[in-house]
């Protein structure tokens, strides 16, 4: 099948307030509320109007980590890029594929958003989300799933015909464990009494969750006893867990992270923990990260990045100081994370791809993340959504109940409202094969807020 070219007729854009029910803290942000982005695009195709869409939550201080900037204007830099995008998309008066558009539309608005004082991750949201909606219009052309599609050549990208792609029936669920988390009973902090785990260990027996994604502070003591409050929890109620670590950008240097990573392997208490650490994730700041080498450090786990990714050969810069890897996340780009994947599958012995939440709620967002993962060959992805959210939160019953009677192995309903579905530590990917990208669901559009 030939590569699906579009010309686009619309796009529109819209947000939603969410509110978190527990505080997630990474770094040195807490976040309790923040908007959710969505897209819609209408596009011509074979002489037939089809629709696209997706959707990202709006997440502060992690495009921009600038303590002077709050939250609403992290929010209004998100904003501005998804305009950007809206406008140079709609520019291209031919008709293109999806990479092409990408290629073109997308690169131009990224160059105008670093212009106008974006930071390069915050100027890459809004090409990440237009490719995402324009992707799933391709697809509902084609009448074709995610998977099928890209082997197909819809796209029209140049990395399918080389990569390997996937098509598990489930992944299994990492869950974050935020600075801000109560681990247990005892411990101080939020329990909205909802139905729903509000501390570690009750999360572990709900879910029945192995993997975890520990956040880091920075703080060497701290951290050490967090760490080891942390694996006793994990020892008690998951006893074949793994971990990964996220740094989060927390340490100023090369020479802090390696006296920091040294004095948690000589702490005897977490020997178990460093034996069941998967990697660590972007421990460095971005500013920093592809300057200084860590090829000399003494970790004995894959150190990848994440906030660094934010242009096109951050993967082998990084490769060639020590890293090992890097994550996919849809908010990113999903070019991106094709062309990480098949770099990654050129020697899968060394180089790891890891999968990160940017706290995707339930809907288009999750369901497209993590089919993007799961389509990768990545085994566990990071979910978080779910826990810091209970549900479709300010979605309407309606919403929730088209998405819940779509995919009905990836939500069910709990006290009343549509969650997903998390079963033995795992979800369910079987309903997300469908025409298009992952969703054979769309939100109520007229209950959202222009963009």
């Amino acid at each position: 099948m030939p590569a699906r070219a579009l010309r686009l007729h619309s796009v529109e854009l819209f947000e939603r307030p969410v509110t978190l029910r527990l505080p997630f803290r990474f770094g040195a942000a807490t976040v309790t509320r923040c908007p959710q982005a969505f897209v819609r695009v209408e596009a011509d195709v074979d002489g037939k109007r089809v629709t696209g869409a997706t959707a990202e939550l709006m997440v502060p201080k992690w495009f921009d980590k600038s303590p002077e900037h709050p939250h609403e204007h992290n929010f209004e830099q998100l904003r501005t890029a998804l305009r950007l995008a809206r406008d140079a998309y709609m520019s291209e008066s031919a008709s293109m594929t999806p990479c092409q558009m990408s290629q073109h539309a997308g690169a131009a608005a990224f160059e105008r958003g670093v212009e106008v004082g974006l930071p390069r991750l915050a100027a890459q949201f809004g090409p990440a989300e237009l490719d995402k909606a324009v992707t799933d219009a391709a697809l509902r052309a084609a009448g074709l799933d995610w998977v099928s599609g890209l082997r197909a050549g819809v796209l029209g990208d140049r990395f399918t015909s080389q990569l390997e792609m996937h098509a598990p029936t489930y992944i299994h669920m990492r869950h974050t464990i935020g600075l801000a988390d109560r681990l247990t009973a005892s411990d101080e902090g939020a329990d909205p009494q909802d139905g729903l785990p509000a501390t570690l260990d009750a999360a572990i027996a709900h879910y029945g969750v192995q993997f975890f994604k520990i956040k880091l502070s920075g703080d060497t003591e701290q951290d050490i006893e967090r760490l080891v409050r942390i694996a006793a929890v994990l020892d008690a109620g998951a006893p074949d867990w793994r971990v990964t670590l996220d740094g989060n950008e927390t340490f100023d240097s090369a020479g802090a992270l390696d006296a920091f990573w040294q004095r948690l392997s000589a702490e005897p208490r977490l020997y178990r923990l460093l034996q069941r650490t998967l990697l660590l994730e972007q421990p460095l700041p971005r500013r920093i990260a592809l300057e200084e080498s860590i090829e000399r450090l003494d970790i004995d786990v894959p150190v990848i990045l994440d906030e660094s990714d934010d242009h096109p050969d951050a993967l082998e810069e990084a490769l060639v100081l020590g890293y090992r890897g890097i994550s996919t996340k849809s908010c990113k780009g999903l070019y991106g994370s094709l062309a990480h994947a098949l770099r990654v599958a050129r020697n899968p012995q060394k180089l790891v791809l890891s999968a990160e939440d940017l706290t995707c709620q339930p809907g288009l967002a999750v369901q497209q993340d993590t089919l993007l993962a799961a389509s990768l060959g990545v085994t566990h992805v990071e979910r978080n959504g779910h826990h810091y959210v209970d549900g479709f939160s300010a979605a309407s019953e309606a919403e929730a109940q088209d998405f819940a009677k779509a995919h009905p192995g990836l939500y069910d309903t709990q006290n009343g409202r549509v969650r997903l579905a998390v079963r033995d530590g795992r979800l369910d990917l079987t309903s997300l094969y469908v025409s298009g990208f992952a969703s054979a669901a769309l939100p109520r559009w007229d209950s959202l807020t222009p963009i």
